[in-house]
Formats: C-alpha cells, structure tokens, sequence
C-alpha cells in the first residue's frame, strides 16, 4: 500500500483552530482531487482496479469479499446519479461493508438542515467514510476538513472541480485499450466550462505522459485553459481527428448553463457531434462519461461500435472504486 509521504496536502486530513490557521492532526486517506495526487498513488489505483476487473469477472457467483467487514460508507449524493452512485454502492457492498445512501428528497435537508449537520448526524452513528456528491465545488473538501481523523471522505463529484473516480476508471480503460499512455493523444471534446470529467481527466492523463487536447467552442472553454491545465486547446474538433487515440465526448450540460453558449443543438452537432461522417475518418477509441445526448455529441452506433469503450467505462467504475475503498481504508 501507499505509504503516507508519497500522499499530497489534499489526500491528507488537515484540522483548522478557531483563527483559520491549520494544525497538525492524525493522518489518514481521502480522495478529494486527482489535481494533487501522486503519480505513484494513480498508478497503484489503476492496477488494484485491473486486478478487481478479474475478479469480477470471474465465473460463478458472486462471492463478497470481507475486506470492509464491520465498516459503514453513507453515500450521499445531493446531485442526479445513476452510473456513479451505483457503482459505488456496489463496490462498497462487494468488499462487506454496511451501505446506506441518502438523497436530499428524503432527508432532512428539506426541513433546512445544513450539510455540515447531517454529515455530523451520521458520523455520530458510527459512519466511517462519506461518498459525496455535490452541485458546489469544494463540498467535500470542506466536509473533510470538519470530520474526525478517522472518518474518510471520498469526492464523488464535486460542482465544475473535480471527478477523481471518472478520471480512475476512464484512464484505466485506456491503458487496458492503447497500453503505455506516453505520447498519446487524447481529446477531450464538448462543454469543457462545466466539466469536471474533464478538469480530472487532464490532469491524471498528463500525470501519465499522454498529450490532452480540448476541442469546444470558444465559449464553452475555460479562460486560460491552455496555461492552467497544461493541454492543448482548439475549436475545431476536424482538425484532431486524424491525430487523436481517444476521443471522449462530453454532454452539453444545460443545467449549468444560466444563458446559451451556442446557437443551437443542430449547430453544435455539425460543429462538434461525432457523427458517421467523422467515425469513417478516424481511427479513435471512443469514450464518454454518461449520460449520452444521441444525437448530439454521439450517434446511436458511435456510443455502441467497434471503436466504443463506453460500457467498458461502466463496468471498470465498480472496479475502480473497489480499488479506492481498499486504500483509504488501508
């Protein structure tokens, strides 16, 4: 396992006083950013999720294993999920532990209880790790920061910042389809402003060698994506067809979007839709993080052909957090 001096200010518990200022506390593992994480530690996570990949594929049923025997992971997700919260779920209950997931809709979030409340509520029952998903980015950093030493936080998508375990299994999957990811070219194409698959993915894709490009109109474009993130950036998705090893679609996130960043969905596609046109033209493995707009970034046999790595992502999630949940805890 990963020992503690390889880990990152942001994997690493941090108390605060009452001034602001940090003090030292006990160390322990969460996973909040793939932006600060180790190198070694991606890599450790990648390989443990090749390893769960044949576990669970293994035939016959389906025999838990009794890793987080005695452990409670409450899986709170005050965003829509399908992919994610039920793959972690099933990670979580595939490694023994005890699972309780919470929405807003039935908690007392509606009566007006803060956040902060209902974590300090549930950890009081013996919780040992929190998977959060939340519309604000910096929730489960913030949450992390007031928990005890001992209680994990786990970012399961936090606002426009981060998605670690998206970026996990997405890289895993590439490895597992191009090998060594050194020197190849990966695509990230679509509505990178409100992307967090795409602010994780560049960053653990640089971490492992492989040259980023972002393909989006100029208004979907982060300012200064370019310098901050370390990719290159175009607005024509043509121009890397030829070039790119993977190209992974985002969805137009219209429920971010507080005004219109383009024309029209027809536009959009013409401009930036992987239609059979540009499939013929290039020789890409093709990804996207669900859910999918048919019709717009991808065609019905773009997401499901030869070249498609799309259910790929989706078993590898479970995997993945498999892997995730086995570190923090160990």
């Amino acid at each position: 396992m990963a020992s503690t001096n390889t880990a990152s200010k942001l994997t690493q518990r941090e108390a605060f006083s009452p001034n602001g200022k940090s003090v030292s506390s006990p160390k322990r593992w969460d996973l909040i950013t793939i932006e600060h994480l180790s190198t070694d530690i991606i890599l450790h996570l990648l390989e443990r999720s090749d390893y769960y990949v044949e576990f669970l594929q293994g035939a016959g049923p389906f025999q838990k294993w009794k890793l987080l025997e005695g452990r409670t992971i409450a899986n709170l997700f005050f965003e829509p999920s399908t992919r994610t919260r039920t793959s972690f779920e099933l990670a979580e209950r595939r490694l023994g532990a005890d699972v309780t997931t919470l929405t807003p809709a039935v908690s007392s979030l509606t009566k007006g209880e803060s956040v902060l409340d209902t974590v300090h509520v549930l950890e009081s029952m013996k919780v040992d790790a929190f998977v959060v998903r939340h519309a604000v980015a910096g929730v489960p950093q913030f949450l992390s920061e007031r928990l005890p030493s001992h209680v994990h936080v786990i970012n399961a998508g936090d606002g426009v910042h981060e998605h670690p375990t998206q970026a996990l299994l997405d890289a895993a999957e590439l490895r597992s389809a191009l090998g060594n990811l050194s020197g190849k070219q990966i695509a990230i194409v679509g509505d990178i402003l409100h992307s967090r698959v795409a602010r994780s993915n560049a960053w653990l894709l640089k971490k492992l060698g492989a040259t980023v490009t972002f393909v989006a109109p100029e208004t979907l474009l982060p300012r200064g994506a370019a310098s901050v993130f370390g990719v290159e950036a175009t607005n024509r998705l043509d121009d890397v067809l030829g070039m790119a090893d993977a190209i992974m679609m985002l969805r137009i996130q219209l429920e971010r979007q507080a005004r219109g960043f383009f024309p029209n969905l027809e536009e959009y596609r013409e401009q930036y839709g992987m239609t059979p046109e540009r499939m013929a033209r290039s020789n890409a493995y093709i990804m996207h993080p669900g859910p999918i707009n048919h019709g717009t970034e991808l065609e019905m046999e773009s997401a499901y052909g030869a070249r498609s790595l799309v259910l790929q992502q989706v078993k590898r999630g479970v995997a993945v957090r498999m892997a995730v949940m086995e570190w923090i805890f160990n």
